[in-house]
């Protein structure tokens, strides 16, 4: 027999009574619940599933006008393949022993095509989240740190002329124009003969025509992006009286330079005569089983 230890709350671990010499061991850890009273539940992970059943479906034909229509889509008026080069440099917060990984993502804010010349303004940013190794200690034979990240965004924008597959829809432009009526007046008699009178525009009233024309402006369409990087580390150096591998030095600058190529598709929303088509068949054989119930 043995006294318990009161308060002992150690799991797994033999504890040692000195009252009689005697050890035991804990047969029930302790380890805090996951519930939504515990108080460790921002500690806990709850993963909810379900198994989705196969459902039947009923193939549909779908049913189109073939009598010929006017539509309202896009119609591409070019694509192309934009090159442009961009340099950068980026001060790291902290000192830096070593770039882990960049990861790099497109991001385009404008593309407008300047009607009515064939110019197409680009306007964007890289997005370049920078995974870097820091230096807490160290000593000749190896540095230890932490892995840190940084996200930057770095801006571009160009100008190119493009070739027009299909031009654009001319431009209808605004007008404004003033008109009047004829009137008849009296002349005073002082200066004028009586059968004179005044032939002219009528001075009372102001008259005007104003032509609204809303036209369909260019959109573009990223198809895709390359961006080959060449980044170089600026000041790397070391303090005389740090101990480090002989190669080891730290940086807090990146000096990058990049070429970009944005392949764009450039459209317009346009009005399209589709002529009528002749009978159309039951659609195209799938490779799929069209039920689950099918072997």
């Amino acid at each position: 027999m043995y006294n318990p230890i009161e308060g002992t709350t150690i799991s797994n671990v033999r504890v040692f009574d000195s009252n009689f010499g005697q050890t035991k061991v804990n047969p029930k850890p302790h380890v805090p619940e996951c519930n939504s009273n515990s108080k460790h539940q921002s500690l806990c992970v709850d993963v909810e599933s379900n198994v989705l059943d196969s459902c039947t479906n009923t193939p549909v034909t779908p049913i189109g006008i073939s009598t010929g229509v006017v539509a309202k889509i896009p119609v591409v008026l070019a694509e192309l393949t934009v090159q442009f080069h961009v340099g950068a440099l980026i001060h790291l917060p902290e000192r830096a022993l070593e770039v882990k990984n960049i990861k790099k993502r497109i991001k385009i804010t404008q593309c407008m095509l300047l009607q009515p010349t064939n110019v197409l303004f680009i306007k964007g940013f890289i997005r370049k989240n920078i995974d870097y190794s820091t230096g807490t200690c160290a000593n000749m034979k190896g540095v230890c740190g932490e892995l840190h990240h940084c996200t930057v965004d770095v801006p571009f924008e160009c100008s190119t002329p493009i070739c027009f597959s299909t031009p654009p829809a001319e431009l209808a432009v605004n007008s404004s124009a003033e008109f009047e009526y004829f009137k008849v007046s009296d002349l005073p008699n002082k200066h004028f003969a009586e059968k004179d009178k005044l032939l002219a525009g009528d001075l009372s009233e102001f008259n005007q025509i104003i032509v609204e024309n809303f036209n369909e402006l260019p959109f573009c369409e990223l198809i895709s992006a390359r961006i080959f990087e060449f980044d170089e580390f600026i000041g790397r150096h070391r303090s005389h009286d740090e101990e480090l591998p002989f190669e080891e030095k730290f940086f807090k600058k990146i000096e990058e330079k990049m070429v970009i190529e944005l392949k764009v598709k450039v459209l317009q929303n346009r009005q399209v005569r589709i002529p009528a088509v002749g009978g159309t068949g039951g659609g195209c054989p799938s490779p799929f089983t069209c039920s689950a119930d099918e072997d």
